[in-house]
């Protein structure tokens, strides 16, 4: 992007031009010295913003060099995702609320297994290698994981057998949430979508273990992703909302 006014001057010079420009009608259309727009140019150029060739000589002497704008807009402009995300998920929120549920989580869990390696072949998963790699590609991804011991109160869980040990965390605490405007606003989606990510990726994996619920702001600060073993669930099921 072309920060400095001097810069800026010189591709607006080079956008106005009927044909590519070299440094010394560069410098004299902007009324400076040569060294100066070469400076410039020599920049805009690294960034990408503007092309430098060498014309074919008509006569005797070097190849003059010329400079044009790169085709395209302007990479250093206004982003609007946020709208364009809640354009997106204006589509879920006419839908039936538990079908909207649904195809966030469904739509999560297509992510969740897109986003990682399945495990090499004859390696048989653990639960603790499989929530280590999970714990890599939500900190990828912006969540700041961490593992958390213990259960929320009133849920139980039936582990499979050799599933899981001591060293298996029971939640993991995410403590920032890369979507948080949309989630404050559509935490009805965006939970479902974050619990679908979670699920899939443990599926990619062939964990032995998967995730059950998603307690949005379990913490003032954090909030929860509630493990299990594979195959089991949670006695009580119900799904956490968002405050």
């Amino acid at each position: 992007m072309a920060e400095s006014p001097r810069r800026r001057a010189v591709l607006d010079v080079l956008r106005a031009a009927p044909a590519p420009l070299g440094v010394t009608e560069t410098a004299e259309r902007l009324g400076v010295h040569p060294n100066t727009v070469r400076f410039h140019l020599d920049a805009l150029v690294a960034e990408g913003l503007v092309e430098r060739r060498a014309e074919a000589s008509t006569g005797p002497g070097r190849p003059r060099t010329v400079h044009t704008v790169r085709p395209g807009m302007d990479r250093g402009g206004v982003r609007g995702y946020l709208l364009l995300a809640r354009m997106l998920l204006s589509r879920w929120t006419s839908a039936d609320p538990a079908e909207a549920r649904e195809q966030a989580r469904e739509t999560g869990r297509e992510w969740g297994r897109f986003l990682v390696d399945p495990p090499p072949p004859f390696e048989r998963p653990t639960a603790q290698r499989s929530v280590t790699r999970l714990l890599a590609l939500l900190a990828d991804l912006g969540f700041e994981p961490e593992p958390a011991a213990g259960a929320a109160p009133g849920v139980e869980v039936e582990p499979a057998p050799g599933a899981a040990d001591e060293n298996t965390p029971e939640r993991i605490r995410l403590r920032h949430c890369p979507f948080l405007e949309l989630a404050e606003e559509h935490g009805e989606l965006i939970c479902p979508l974050h619990l679908g990510l979670i699920q899939g990726a443990l599926d990619r994996l062939d964990a032995p273990l998967t995730a059950t619920r998603l307690e949005p702001f379990a913490e003032p600060d954090s909030c929860y992703a509630h493990l299990s073993a594979a195959g089991s669930a949670p006695r009580d099921t119900r799904e956490g909302t968002h405050r």
